[in-house]
């Protein structure tokens, strides 16, 4: 039974047993409230680090998933790997983007998280977490480096602030060992494809586009932003403003 399958005097006691504060007119209990938060706060729910909340959200779904809907943010789960995160929805009208501040990917981040998500689906089954270390990452961003880009020093600084980036919306997590990181499996939902046999002609596509591009130290690395179109385009998962500097 829930609040509004009750009479109106039933359903003010039942109201004020659940009052969190003054002026609380809220129907959902206290830990239905805060697995409501924490997927705002973002950027997602780990359920095997946290069962407990992980229960809440299968158990109380259907009514997460409408209290999200009112505000054009889509609840998604992956039951096998146990992650849930909000997605904006997709509404051709004003006033209906995600409340989120969003901030899409670099280019290096968007091939750097492209490439995990190759490595996390190679290890998916074989009961090993899937891992990189930082002269990995570095390897990646190499091949992938701008045509006529030689500064090295240059790739040190964007191999150092894309793990960076990747670590601060939780797709890296690090381990014991400095320097090596693990590969969430929010990743596989984070990255919109339907297929992983459709990243590699991706990551092609990308790679080309630097053609276009300024080679390293030529403008604003700012800039950068700019060989995004293709990670606009991905819709990655991005958290707000404020997840950099808690984590």
């Amino acid at each position: 039974m829930t609040a509004t399958d009750l009479t109106p005097d039933v359903e003010n006691g039942y109201r004020a047993e659940r009052q969190l504060f003054d002026g609380d007119t809220g129907a959902f209990a206290l830990a239905l409230r805060q697995a409501i938060v924490r997927l705002l706060r973002g950027p997602y729910i780990d359920g095997v680090a946290e069962p407990r909340l992980w229960s809440t959200i299968l158990d109380n779904r259907s009514a997460i998933a409408d209290y999200f809907c009112e505000i054009f943010l889509v609840l998604s789960l992956d039951p096998e790997r146990k992650i849930a995160m909000l997605a904006p929805a997709e509404v051709d009208a004003v006033h209906t983007t995600a409340i989120q501040p969003r901030k899409p990917l670099r280019r290096e981040e968007t091939l750097l998280a492209l490439r995990l998500r190759l490595l996390l689906d190679r290890h998916a089954g074989s009961g090993t977490d899937a891992t990189i270390s930082r002269a990995g990452a570095r390897e990646i961003l190499e091949e992938h480096r701008q045509p006529g880009s030689a500064d090295d020093k240059r790739l040190e600084e964007l191999t150092d602030a894309s793990i960076h980036r990747l670590l601060s919306l939780r797709l890296l997590l690090p381990t014991e060992l400095e320097g090596v990181y693990r590969v969430s499996n929010a990743l596989a939902m984070a990255l919109p494809f339907d297929h992983i046999d459709e990243i590699p002609p991706y990551l092609e596509a990308l790679t080309r586009s630097a053609g276009t591009l300024p080679a390293d130290g030529d403008g604003d690395p700012d800039d950068d932003d700019a060989a995004g179109a293709a990670a606009d385009e991905t819709d990655l998962m991005a958290a707000a403003e404020e997840e950099d500097d808690e984590l």
